[in-house]
């Protein structure tokens, strides 16, 4: 994974929310919030069926067929169109 992070994301955490993060975070050694923060976000769009969309690639490369559920649950590749 390309560890050049350039770009910064700001969010509002209920205190719920907060206790939510930093339980996982101990739980799972992660180093910090903002890694804690990035597994979770990983693991929710794998969940999805999204995969790490290759860099440089288009957001016409990702276009959805007809008929497809567009949350990517049909059983659908959520790979790019070739």
């Amino acid at each position: 994974m390309n560890e050049d992070r350039g770009e910064r994301l700001q969010i509002m955490l209920s205190e719920e929310e907060l206790v939510l993060l930093d339980d996982f975070r101990f739980k799972t050694r992660m180093p910090s919030r903002a890694a804690a923060v990035r597994e979770l976000l990983k693991r929710g769009l794998a969940a999805e069926g999204f995969s790490q969309a290759a860099f440089g690639a288009k957001s016409q490369d990702y276009g959805m067929s007809a008929g497809s559920d567009p949350a990517g649950r049909d059983g659908r590749s959520s790979k790019p169109k070739k």
